[in-house]
């Protein structure tokens, strides 16, 4: 039972690396890819067949599965570097 406390206290959208660094992942690269093929969020559930929640989750930087991230690349003809980026921070 405190095991699962603890995994509820730590952050949801970012990950420690050390006692001073937290890593994160953001989909900005995403969201400008789509504005460049001048899509939408909607465009792209329907081109991937994803759920309305992890669209959310993309948009609040949260984790997704790498499935889902693949599905993305796929459907987008890139590559995960056009996706996402990894962001390192100093508490």
């Amino acid at each position: 039972m405190a095991i699962c406390w603890m995994f509820t206290m730590l952050p949801r959208v970012s990950t420690m690396v050390d006692n001073n660094k937290r890593v994160s992942i953001s989909y900005k690269p995403l969201w400008k890819l789509l504005i460049d093929k001048n899509m939408k969020k909607q465009d792209l559930r329907r081109l991937t067949g994803l759920s309305g929640a992890t669209i959310a989750k993309l948009g609040r930087n949260e984790n997704v599965n790498t499935d889902i991230l693949v599905r993305i690349c796929d459907a987008l003809d890139c590559q995960l570097v056009d996706v996402c980026t990894v962001e390192h921070s100093c508490i």
